[in-house]
């Protein structure tokens, strides 16, 4: 899932970062344990993604679920919550789209093709924020 997910990512980046659009990661460890990495080393791998490592925005290792939660999750999860009302992130590579005031619009569940979920949404935002 993270090559998809990295290749698709990129690509929203690509048509979307000169009207404002940011990828903002978060690695995390707590789903199987898929990224045990150290920062250098998640960078190296996200380089390998048409220099992702320079156009998203990556924050140092964080939890998303349980008492050590990072406090953005804790409000993204409280402003969106899952589809069965709990608040817990089920999965690596689920998506928060944020619009530029900092108000939480919409919450995708990890995909193999987050490109096509996530498209019609930045769309949406970003001629909202242009006066489109």
């Amino acid at each position: 899932m993270a090559d998809a997910n990295y290749r698709q990512l990129v690509k929203l980046h690509n048509e979307y970062h000169t009207r404002g659009f940011k990828v903002c990661a978060f690695p995390c460890n707590q789903f199987g344990g898929q990224e045990p990495g150290s920062a250098e080393e998640i960078l190296e791998f996200a380089s390998k993604y048409d220099d992702a490592d320079k156009k998203f925005v990556f924050f140092e290792k964080a939890y998303v679920n349980g008492e050590d939660t990072r406090e953005v999750y804790s409000f993204l999860k409280s402003k969106l919550p899952s589809k069965d009302e709990t608040t817990d992130i089920r999965w690596s590579y689920t998506v928060f789209l944020v619009d530029h005031k900092g108000t939480p619009i919409k919450r995708l569940f990890p995909s193999k093709t987050p490109y096509d979920k996530v498209k019609p949404v930045v769309e949406k935002l970003l001629d909202e924020k242009d006066g489109k």
